[in-house]
C-alpha cells in the first residue's frame, strides 16, 4: 500500500505542476502548501463579496422591496474607501510595528472591519425587513444601518485583499509575481463559486431568520478563514527600521510618470465599469423578468465565477509563453459583447439557457480582461513599488466597480420608466444597462488600442 501511495504522489507531483493552473507558482521558499493556506485570504473575500452583490442585492430589491438606486448606492459605499487602496498599499511597504511586522497589522484590522461589518449586518435587514409594520423603527434607521454594515464589510475588504497579494508577492520569487495574482484571484473565484452554491442551497426555502444565520455564519468564516492564511506567514524582525525617503505623492507622482501609467489605469477604470454594472442586476433580472427563485438566481453568481476562473486558468497559461497581457484583455473586452447581447435577448425570447450563458461569458471575458490588466501591471511596477502598483490597479478596479453598481440601480429605476422598447415593460431598464455595457467595452477597445506590444522597460 505504502509503494502505491507513493507512486500516486509521484505522479500527482509531476503531473500537477504541468495540468493545475498556477501550480509552478510556488517556490523553495513559498511551497504550494503555505501558498494556498494564504490564498485563503482571497476565499474571505469571495464570500463576502457574494454576499452582498450575488445575495442581499437579490434579497433587498425582491423581497423586501427596497429600490433598486438605494441598494446601488448602498453597494457602492465601499467605493468612499477604494481610492485609498494605493496609500494602503504604499504604507504596508513602509510600515513598521513593534512586532516587527510589515503586512500583518494591516490584514488584522481590514478582517476586524470585516468581521465588525457582517456583525452588524443581519439587524440592519431585520429593520429593513419590518419597515412600515406597526411598532417598527423608522425606513431611514435600517438603511443607514445598513450602509454603515456595507461601508465596513467593504473597507475591510480593500484592506485584506490589497495587503494579501502584497504579502504573497513579497515572498515568492520575481519572477513567479504573475501567476502568484493569478493564484490568489482564482482562490476568489473559487470562494464565490462555493459560497454562491451554498448560499443557494441555504437560502432555497427563504426566510428572514435564514438569511440572518446565513450572515452570522459568513461573519465567523470570514475570522476563522484569515487568521488561518495569516499563521506564521510573514517573518517577524523586531529590529526592523525603514529610512525616510519619497512621502507617498512624491512616489505616486514617479508611478504616474511612467510611460502609459495612466493610460493603463484608465483603461482598468473603463473595462471594470464595463463589466461590473450589471453586478447589482443580473440576480433581480432573472427573478423579475426570466422567474428564477432566490437559490436559483444565487447560483447564477456561482456560474459568473465560473466563467472567469476559466478566462483566469486560460490566459495564466497562454501570457506564461509570453502572449501579450494587454492583447489578452482585449479579447477579454471582445468576449464581453456578445456576452451581453445574449443577456438583453434572453427578455423577449424567455431562454432561461440563453441568459445563463450569457452570464457565463461575461464572467470569462472579465477574467481574461482582469488578468491581463493585473499582469500588465505587476510587469510594469518598479520592484520597490509592488504595493502601490497592486493598490493603484485595485483603486481603479474597485472604484470603477462601485461607481458600477451604483450607476447600473440608478439608470434601471429612472430609464425604465423613460423609454419604451419591444422587450416586456419590467425588462427596459435592464437592457437600457446592458446596451451602455456594450458601448462601454468598444470605449476600453479603443483605449487599450496604444498599449498593445507595449514591453516593460528593466
Amino acid at each position: 500500500m505504502g509503494r502505491v501511495n507513493r507512486g500516486i504522489m509521484s505522479m500527482w507531483m509531476s503531473w500537477g505542476s504541468r495540468a493545475l493552473p498556477f501550480a509552478d507558482a510556488a517556490s523553495e521558499d513559498l511551497p504550494l502548501s503555505r501558498l494556498l493556506r494564504l490564498s485563503l485570504i482571497q476565499v474571505s473575500v469571495g464570500i463576502s463579496l457574494v454576499l452582498l452583490v450575488g445575495t442581499l442585492n437579490r434579497v433587498m430589491i425582491v423581497e423586501l422591496g427596497v429600490p433598486a438606486t438605494l441598494v446601488g448606492v448602498m453597494l457602492a459605499l465601499p467605493l468612499l474607501f477604494a481610492p485609498f487602496r494605493a496609500l494602503i498599499g504604499f504604507r504596508s511597504d513602509t510600515h513598521v510595528s513593534a512586532l516587527g511586522w510589515r503586512r500583518v497589522p494591516y490584514i488584522f484590522r481590514g478582517t476586524m472591519l470585516q468581521f465588525g461589518g457582517l456583525a452588524m449586518m443581519p439587524f440592519a435587514l431585520l429593520v429593513l425587513a419590518g419597515a412600515g409594520q406597526s411598532g417598527s423603527a423608522p425606513a431611514w434607521i435600517g438603511q443607514i444601518s445598513a450602509g454603515i454594515a456595507f461601508l465596513l464589510v467593504g473597507a475591510g475588504v480593500h484592506v485584506t485583499q490589497t495587503v494579501g497579494l502584497a504579502l504573497a508577492t513579497d515572498q515568492a520569487p520575481e519572477t513567479s509575481h504573475p501567476n502568484i495574482v493569478g493564484l490568489m484571484y482564482s482562490m476568489l473565484l473559487i470562494g464565490m463559486i462555493a459560497a454562491a452554491l451554498l448560499f443557494g442551497a441555504a437560502l432555497a426555502d427563504f426566510s428572514h431568520g435564514r438569511l440572518i444565520q446565513v450572515i452570522q455564519a459568513t461573519a465567523v468564516i470570514t475570522f476563522v478563514l484569515n487568521f488561518a492564511a495569516l499563521w506564521k506567514q510573514e517573518a517577524r524582525a523586531p529590529g526592523r527600521r525603514v529610512e525616510a525617503g519619497r512621502s507617498f505623492a512624491e512616489s505616486w507622482a514617479l508611478y504616474a510618470a511612467e510611460p502609459h501609467a495612466v493610460r493603463r489605469l484608465v483603461a482598468v477604470a473603463l473595462g471594470t465599469l464595463a463589466f461590473s454594472m450589471e453586478d447589482i442586476l443580473l440576480e433581480p433580472y432573472g427573478g423579475q423578468i426570466l422567474g428564477l427563485g432566490v437559490g436559483d438566481t444565487t447560483k447564477l453568481t456561482a456560474t459568473f465565477a465560473g466563467g472567469g476562473l476559466l478566462g483566469f486558468a486560460l490566459a495564466s497559461r497562454i501570457l506564461a509563453r509570453g502572449f501579450d497581457p494587454f492583447r489578452m484583455a482585449t479579447i477579454g473586452a471582445v468576449v464581453g459583447i456578445p456576452a451581453f447581447a445574449m443577456v438583453i435577448l434572453a427578455a423577449p425570447l424567455q431562454l432561461v439557457p440563453l441568459f445563463v450563458l450569457g452570464v457565463l461569458l461575461i464572467g470569462f471575458g472579465g477574467g481574461l480582461f482582469g488578468h491581463g490588466t493585473l499582469t500588465a501591471t505587476m510587469n510594469f511596477a518598479p520592484r520597490e513599488q509592488i504595493g502601490l502598483a497592486l493598490g493603484s490597479w485595485g483603486a481603479a478596479q474597485a472604484t470603477a466597480a462601485g461607481v458600477g453598481a451604483a450607476l447600473g440601480g440608478f439608470l434601471r429605476d429612472v430609464a425604465a420608466p423613460a423609454v419604451a422598447l419591444p422587450w416586456p415593460p419590467a425588462a427596459t431598464g435592464y437592457v437600457i444597462v446592458y446596451a451602455i455595457e456594450i458601448v462601454l467595452l468598444v470605449v476600453t477597445l479603443a483605449t487599450m488600442l496604444p498599449l498593445l506590444g507595449v514591453r516593460p522597460r528593466r
